[in-house]
């Protein structure tokens, strides 16, 4: 059976890194994120990310996001792999899309999968979707 869980998160804390690569206008760039869930899933998350600027502003983003928390009243950990972008550095063009890692859950969480999104709301927050399984 498949889940749907949707919510919003908070950004605790960003730690970026002086950027590590800079060439031709395009600045790559490792940061920190700490965020905090609320809706289906309740908890926090850290998150490791290389971020991409270029002319445009910021253009993607790759990461890897441990989540802490329960979802839907089961409680465990799971990671997220990040995979985000813009075509031209406008909120019109971009997508922002997670995967469950699978084998990557732990305690009432073990064996989910699944994928979602983030979603940046018109005033700068955050809302979130996953659909997911648990086998």
């Amino acid at each position: 059976m498949t889940y749907q869980a949707a919510g919003t998160f908070d950004i605790d804390s960003w730690d970026a890194e002086k950027p590590y690569e800079e060439e031709a206008g395009n600045k790559l760039t490792r940061v920190r994120v700490g965020k905090t869930f609320h809706g289906d899933l309740v908890g926090t998350s850290t998150t490791d990310l290389t971020t991409v600027e270029s002319a445009a502003g910021p253009v993607a983003y790759v990461g890897v996001e441990t989540v802490r928390g329960i979802l839907h009243g089961r409680e465990g950990t799971f990671v997220l792999q990040h995979s985000a972008g813009s075509d031209d550095g406008t909120a019109e063009t971009q997508w922002l899309r997670w995967l469950i890692v699978p084998t990557s859950g732990t305690g009432e969480l073990a064996g989910i999968r699944g994928q979602g999104e983030i979603i940046v709301t018109p005033d700068g927050g955050h809302s979130w979707t996953i659909d997911y399984t648990l086998v």
